[in-house]
């Protein structure tokens, strides 16, 4: 399908057809980069995509007890003070989060 180029104040712009939009999943907010020839256009990464799973394993690894909902975490140290793995850089790291 073609395009045109247009202006859209200071920039220029496609026009992307709805049909387009939609087979691709594109909505709200998109990353936009210039790779070789082309311009291509992804859904918006999210920052903090990707941490539950990490802190669930975490969990299970025995690094941290924890549990999150609503993108509010809960941890406690599963290491007491006299523990061997537990560090100074440990217990600035629960501090933090205390």
């Amino acid at each position: 399908m073609k395009a045109r180029i247009v202006r859209i104040g200071n920039s220029q712009g496609v026009r992307i057809p709805k049909p387009i939009l939609e087979q691709a999943g594109l909505r709200g907010e998109v990353d936009i980069s210039a790779e070789k020839d082309a311009v291509v256009i992804r859904p918006a990464a999210h920052p903090r995509a990707g941490w539950a799973a990490a802190f669930r394993k975490m969990a299970r690894q025995g690094t941290i007890a924890c549990s999150m909902t609503l993108g509010q975490l809960s941890a406690e140290p599963v290491a007491s003070l006299e523990s061997p793995i537990w560090s100074e850089s440990m217990e600035a790291s629960w501090a933090a989060v205390r």
